[in-house]
C-alpha cells in the first residue's frame, strides 16, 4: 500500500517535471520576465535614491524579483489542474486506487520543484551581477523561505483552480490578485515616510510583504521591516493554512 502511494506521488511529480521540460517557451517566459526586471530596473536604477532606501537598489530589488519568479511559476500549477480536468486526465487520476492525498502531494511537489528551479536561476543571476549576500547561513535561510514560498503559492493555485472551471477566468483572477499584491509588497520600492497611514496598514496586511521581506532580510539584510525569523514564522503559518485549504478544496472538487 505504501509503495503504491509513493509510486503515485513520484509519477505525478515526474509528469509535472516532464511537461515543464517539454515546454521551453514556458521556461523562457517565466525566467525572462523577472530577469528583465532585475537587469533593467536593478542596473538601470542602480544609482537612484528612494526615500527610506538604505542600500543599493539592486540589493533591494533582487529579493522581490526572486519572490516573483517563485510565485508566478508556483501559482500557475493551477493551470495544469484546469488543463487535466478539461482533457479528462484528472478524472482518470481521481478514480485510481490511491489516496487523494498522494495525488495532491505529487502535484504540489512537482509545482514547487519547477518554481524553485526558476527561483534558483534568478538567485544565481542576481549573485553574478553584483547582489551581495550577508552570510552562508543567511543564504541557507533564503533557500528555506523559497521552499515555503513555493508550497504556499502552489496551495493558493490549487484553491483557485478548484473553484474555477476555465483558463480565462483563472488567468484574469490571478492578474487581478497578483498585480496589486506585488506593487504593495515592497518588492519595487520601500515604505517611505510619505506613505499615508492607511496605505501602510494595507501594505502590512499584504501576505507577500512577509515573503519579500523574509528573502530581503535573509539574503541582503537591506530595508528589513521585521526579523527574518519572524517573517519565516509568518510564511510557515500561511503555508500550512493555504496548503490545508487547497488540499481540502481539491479533494472535494469533481473532475
Amino acid at each position: 500500500m505504501m509503495y503504491r502511494e509513493a509510486q503515485a506521488v513520484y509519477v505525478l511529480w515526474l509528469r509535472q517535471i516532464k511537461r515543464f521540460l517539454r515546454a521551453p517557451s514556458r521556461i523562457i517566459g517565466f525566467i525572462v520576465q523577472p530577469l528583465f526586471l532585475l537587469l533593467v530596473l536593478g542596473l538601470g536604477l542602480g544609482g537612484a535614491i528612494f526615500p527610506g532606501l538604505t542600500t543599493g537598489y539592486l540589493n533591494f530589488l533582487a529579493p522581490g524579483v526572486i519572490a516573483m519568479a517563485v510565485l508566478l511559476s508556483s501559482i500557475f500549477t493551477g493551470v495544469s489542474v484546469l488543463w487535466d480536468r478539461q482533457f479528462g486526465f484528472l478524472q482518470e487520476v481521481l478514480v485510481a486506487p490511491v489516496s487523494r492525498f498522494s495525488i495532491i502531494l505529487g502535484r504540489t511537489l512537482g509545482g514547487a520543484t519547477m518554481a524553485l528551479v526558476q527561483g534558483f536561476v534568478i538567485l544565481g543571476i542576481s549573485l553574478v551581477i553584483g547582489v551581495t549576500i550577508t552570510s552562508v547561513s543567511g543564504l541557507a535561510l533564503t533557500v528555506l523561505i523559497m521552499v515555503l514560498l513555493s508550497f504556499t503559492a502552489v496551495g493558493f493555485g490549487l484553491i483557485i483552480a478548484s473553484l474555477l472551471r476555465d483558463f480565462e477566468g483563472f488567468q484574469v483572477l490571478m492578474n487581478l490578485i497578483l498585480t496589486p499584491l506585488f506593487f504593495l509588497s515592497t518588492a519595487f520600492f520601500p515604505i517611505g515616510s510619505s506613505f499615508p497611514a492607511w496605505l501602510r496598514t494595507v501594505v502590512l496586511l499584504n501576505p507577500l510583504v512577509y515573503m519579500v521581506d523574509g528573502l530581503r532580510g535573509s539574503l541582503t539584510q537591506a530595508n528589513m521591516l521585521f526579523s527574518p525569523w519572524l517573517d519565516l514564522a509568518a510564511i510557515a503559518v500561511m503555508c500550512v493554512i493555504v496548503m490545508v485549504l487547497g488540499s481540502f478544496l481539491f479533494s472535494r472538487s469533481e473532475a
